[in-house]
Formats: structure tokens, sequence, C-alpha cells
């Protein structure tokens, strides 16, 4: 193939994937743009990527309800942080013994991780055994530990990552050197290991962020909303609201609705969308290696 035509199907490839990352891009634009939009030209034009006229009324609406904003961002940074630093911390102890031909029973208990990927106890099960005997209803512990702390599919891409990208010859190595199996893991395994562990931590840190299912079923406190209830809650009242025809922002001008549903999905995705970039260099990096079959 000449160089002509190398560089013919370079450019193409460029094109397509300029129109996927573009078709990536609009809809946030949309919404961001539709937060900023008056409500009667939303409900009469549709939505567009530059607002038609101007509006900061869904903003001022989510103002009077500023101090639970700010306590649920507070509260979900914190899951977000404290829960994604302790699922990879566990994901790591156990995804390394599993990825050990030297560990006996490895095959049963690499079963056992893949089974949890299939099948669960269910919800009232799950529910009884957390709030029963656990005892985490209404604490933050209810919105770290159910369903997110500890994930198969995450424990199965460190391990993969760490049969195929940790040399089996450093490991030796270092044993012969002396270092004992937590030294090899701290001073070789974790260091070599960015990639993955940047990778697991962005989905861990997207799950704990996005999440509003422990707190739609362990918490009954207002106090521990996270920013996932708060809004959700937000959006049910004006809904209620408008349906029964209750509330206005001033005479004859309704509850926007549609421009509040904008406006709260730009609150909760901004600081997504800003700290992603600084994790997008391993993410794909990371998927590619763990997903080798170990």
């Amino acid at each position: 193939m000449s160089k002509l035509h190398e560089k013919g199907l370079e450019r193409v490839g460029f094109v397509i994937l300029g129109l996927f990352a573009l078709a990536c891009v609009i809809p946030f634009i949309i919404m961001i743009s539709a937060s900023f939009t008056d409500e009667i030209v939303i409900l009469k034009e549709g939505y567009s990527l530059i607002p038609k006229a101007i509006s900061l009324t869904s903003y001022r609406y989510l103002l009077s309800s500023w101090a639970e904003i700010l306590r649920a961002y507070g509260i979900t940074i914190l899951i977000t942080v404290v829960g994604t630093a302790v699922s990879l911390t566990i994901n790591m102890l156990l995804a390394w013994p599993l990825s050990r031909n030297t560990l006996r029973f490895r095959n049963i208990f690499n079963f056992y991780v893949v089974f949890t990927l299939l099948f669960n106890g269910g919800l009232v099960p799950t529910y009884l055994i957390y709030t029963q005997y656990l005892g985490i209803k209404n604490t933050l512990f209810a919105l770290i530990i159910p369903n997110l702390l500890l994930n198969g599919f995450a424990v199965m891409l460190v391990r993969n990552y760490f049969s195929t990208s940790i040399p089996n010859e450093l490991i030796e190595s270092a044993k012969i050197d002396g270092a004992g199996e937590f030294r090899t893991f701290r001073t070789i395994v974790i260091p070599m290991s960015l990639p993955i562990l940047a990778t697991i931590g962005l989905l861990t840190a997207l799950a704990y962020w996005n999440d509003w299912f422990n707190g739609l079923v362990y918490i009954n406190k207002k106090e521990l909303f996270s920013l996932q209830n708060i809004l959700n809650r937000i959006l049910t009242d004006v809904q209620f609201l408008k349906s029964y025809n209750l509330g206005s922002m001033s005479p004859g001008k309704p509850l926007p609705s549609e421009t509040i549903r904008m406006s709260l999905a730009t609150i909760a995705v901004f600081p997504v969308l800003c700290a992603y970039p600084f994790f997008q260099k391993y993410f794909v990096k990371g998927i590619a290696l763990g997903a080798l079959k170990g």
C-alpha cells in the first residue's frame, strides 16, 4: 500500500473518530444549554445547542435549597473518596493472590468470584443482613458497603492485569533478595499497576458518585442524602407541584420542570467531566491490558 493511500485512510479514520467524539459531546452541550434556556422557549421550540432565550430561573429555584445541595455534595465527595480507596485496596488484595499460580485452591476461589457476577441473594435477604445484622441503616456505611465496595468484575480485571503485566522473573528476583510477599506487593506490584488502578478507580468512583439506590433503600434521614438522592427528591417535588398546579416562580409562570431537570443533570455531571481527562490516558490502557485472558 502506497504512502498516499495510508495517509488517506488515516485521514478517514480521524474524520470518523472526530464525528464519533462530536456525537458524544453534543448531548452534554444541549443539556447545559437547556439549563440556561427559558422554559417556555423549550416547550415551544425544543432543545438547541445555543440558548435562544437565556434564563437563570431553574438555578434560582435550586439556590433555594443550596444548603441541602451543598451538604449532599460533601457527603457524596466523602463516600466517593473513602469508598474508592477502600474498594481499590480490597480488590487488589484479593486479585493479587488469585493471579498467583502458587495459591492453593486457586480455581475454587476464582469460581467463587465469578459466581458472584452471575447470581446474588436478592434485595430482601440483602436488606435484612445489612439492616438487622450489620446495623448500617441510616449511616454513611450504607452508602459505601452495599453493592459497591467489592466487585467481581473489577477483581477479574485486576487479576488478569497482574497475570499478564507483572513478570514472574521480577517477583522471583525480589524473593531471592529477601523481600516478603507484602513488601513485593507494595514496592513492585503496586507501582507497576498504575494503569489498572486508575481504570478501576475511575469506574468505582463513577459508581459511587452516581449511586442513588443505596440511599433510596437504606437512608431515611435527609441529613445523610447523597447528591443523587437530594437531586432526585427536588425533581420529584417539582413534578408533584406542577402536576397539581401548586407552585410557581412568579405570577403566570409555572415551575420550570424541564430546565430544572437539565440543571440537576448539569450539577451532578460537572465534577465528573472535570475529573475524567486526568484519568483518560490510564483508562484505555488499563481496560485493554486487564481484559486480556490470564
